[in-house]
């Protein structure tokens, strides 16, 4: 089991690593709209997702994996009415790759963020 840290993603806020890869899997926490500095990017549903979708590219890549070999996917929406808007950019994302995935409408992200997305990768 090996921790996967790197500076293209924002450092975890709490205690967890980005990301665990374990045997041939990645298992990535969830991302929200944070930029690599740490700085939190309050912007509308569709920049919210485009940062966590890089922020997840980048742990992935620095566990020597990529989007593509993405398994499954977890989302989390603080409004489940945000589901078309955070498609359209999930898609230009994954492209032709579909990934199994859930979506769930939760209270609250932390840091009030929009969406939150979590992935299960193979290396």
């Amino acid at each position: 089991m090996r921790a996967i840290q790197t500076n293209l993603a924002p450092a975890a806020i709490g205690p967890y690593s980005q990301a665990i890869h374990v045997g041939n899997l990645v298992y990535t926490s969830g991302q929200i709209a944070l930029k690599p500095d740490g700085e939190f990017l309050n912007g509308d549903i569709k920049e919210q997702t485009t940062q966590v979708l890089t922020n997840l590219q980048n742990v992935l890549q620095e566990a020597g994996s990529s989007l593509q070999k993405v398994i499954k996917t977890t989302i989390f929406l603080a409004n489940m009415d945000d589901f078309v808007a955070v498609n359209t950019i999930y898609a230009k994302f994954f492209k032709d790759h579909k990934p199994a995935r859930s979506t769930v409408s939760v209270k609250t992200l932390p840091l009030n963020a929009l969406v939150e997305i979590e992935a299960i990768s193979l290396i």
